[in-house]
C-alpha cells in the first residue's frame, strides 16, 4: 500500500510503500509518547525504505532519543518548521522505516485489534482501554509488526 504523508504546516511530506499498513500497536514509552503521542502514545507502521520519496527536505530534522543507558540509534525525523513527527529510521535494519501514523494522510485500514505495549512507562493520566480487541503488553511484544500482520492475514504482498 503507497503511504503519503505530511507535517502539520506542509513543508515537508513523504511517500513510501508498506505491507504492514494497519495501526494497531500503540506504544506508550515516554520516547513515543513525548515525541509524537497526543494520546499518550504514538503508533508506527512498517515500511519499505527503498521506497521512501521526501518532499521538502531542507525542512526536516531529526534526533536520536536519550535513553537510560546513552542514546538510542533510531532517527526520529520530524519537521524543523513546526515539530510534526514524521517517521523513525534505524540503521540497524536499513531495509525499514517506520513512519508515524499521525503523519500518514492516506486512509488507513482498521485494525482487527489493538495492541498496547510498553504500558510499564505510560503517563499515570492515561486510560488504557480493556475488553475484547485490546490485548495488553508490559514491555513489547514477541511478534513484529510484520509477524502480527502475517498472523492476521494481513500482509500485503
Amino acid at each position: 500500500m503507497r503511504l503519503e504523508a505530511s507535517c502539520q504546516c506542509g513543508k515537508v511530506s513523504y511517500s513510501v510503500e508498506s505491507r504492514t499498513p494497519y495501526p494497531y500497536m500503540r506504544c506508550y514509552c515516554s520516547i513515543c509518547r513525548k515525541h509524537a503521542g497526543g494520546g499518550g502514545y504514538a503508533i508506527n507502521l512498517g515500511a519499505d525504505s527503498d521506497t521512501l520519496e521526501v518532499r521538502g527536505g531542507e525542512h526536516k530534522r531529526f534526533y536520536h532519543a536519550r535513553m537510560h543507558d546513552g542514546e538510542s540509534e533510531g532517527e526520529r525525523h520530524f519537521c524543523g518548521n513546526c515539530g510534526s513527527a514524521l517517521y523513525l529510521y534505524d540503521e540497524r535494519w536499513p531495509e525499514l522505516v517506520h513512519p508515524i501514523a499521525a503523519a500518514v494522510d492516506t486512509p488507513l485500514p482498521h485494525p482487527p485489534e489493538i495492541v498496547h505495549i510498553m504500558l510499564d512507562s505510560k503517563a499515570n493520566w492515561v486510560d488504557v482501554p480493556e475488553g475484547p480487541g485490546h490485548v495488553h503488553f508490559g514491555g513489547y511484544p514477541e511478534l513484529s509488526i510484520e509477524d502480527w500482520h502475517r498472523k492476521h492475514g494481513l500482509l500485503e504482498e
